[in-house]
């Protein structure tokens, strides 16, 4: 038995650390390729154990694995779309840089993740340069938030003309899109898209909203499902955008700290297992 429309089922990879709680990483990553009909395979770089309170202890993989990962996967499944979240070493980086080059990875989306919510260092600061130089240029879109935008570009970016400036020096790393989310600037909630020449605002209204655990991972992994679903950029940017405003606006209220968003809730409410208060 085949599902309808099986032969034609995209396939995305999240190349990350495993959340343990389940918001952010590859467990949200996968929820959110599923979330987009689209069929969800990982590399793991680290195991985290972590809640929706903070992060507590990080154990990297070591290069060998993540190796085999990569070939266990591109030697046997086409990849269409390839998210790259936490890379915390080196060694790490410059290893999957060189398999997504050896195997002709496409459509490839690396959020640059530095410091967890709690303040936790998940980017080791000696390979700050080495995401820069050998991850950045593989990148068909990059989603900087202000404080990672900040620590690439080395200066503070508050204001809508500092995003402006902060994605123009970004993009002349090498990547073909930057994403800069403005989640962290006060007022409005806009991100900006730069393609080189253009600034795209896609702007939406600030939720307040604690259970915000998992936004950056979930709004990269919903980028790269929409690109492997063969949608342009800009597109595959604005859909994942409204995805995951949805996803924050009603967000799950787990744990004692700051829960996770709800990935699948237009699911749930289409399939009618959801009420409305």
């Amino acid at each position: 038995m085949t599902l309808r429309g099986e032969e034609n089922l995209k396939k995305a990879l999240t190349i990350a650390g495993s959340d343990s709680s389940g918001g952010a990483g590859i467990q949200a990553d996968l929820k959110a390729f599923s979330a987009h009909g689209v069929y969800g395979m990982s590399v793991i770089t680290a195991v985290t154990a972590q809640n929706t309170q903070g992060v507590f202890a990080v154990q990297d993989m070591e290069t060998a694995i993540i190796d085999e990962q990569m070939k266990a996967i591109f030697e046997d499944i086409e990849v269409d779309a390839v998210k790259i979240g936490m890379v915390s070493r080196s060694e790490t980086i410059r290893a999957i840089a060189g398999g997504l080059t050896r195997y002709k990875a496409r459509n490839i989306v690396i959020d640059p993740v530095m410091i967890s919510k709690s303040g936790y260092h998940l980017l080791r600061p000696d390979a700050v340069k080495a995401l820069l130089t050998c991850l950045l240029p593989l990148a068909t879109v990059v989603t900087p938030n202000l404080p990672e935008a900040a620590e690439m570009t080395g200066k503070s970016v508050n204001s809508l003309k500092d995003m402006e400036k902060a994605a123009a020096a970004i993009f002349q790393m090498g990547p073909r899109y930057v994403l800069l989310k403005g989640g962290h600037r006060e007022g409005d909630a806009t991100d900006i898209l730069f393609d080189g020449e253009t600034c795209y605002y896609l702007r939406s209204p600030r939720i307040a909203a604690l259970n915000t655990h998992g936004t950056g991972c979930t709004l990269s992994a919903a980028i790269a499902a929409n690109l492997a679903r063969g949608y342009i950029v800009q597109e595959a940017v604005s859909r994942a955008k409204e995805y995951i405003t949805t996803a924050i606006e009603h967000a799950l209220s787990i744990g004692k700290g700051v829960g996770p968003t709800h990935h699948f809730y237009t699911l749930y409410k289409k399939a009618g297992m959801l009420t409305d208060e």
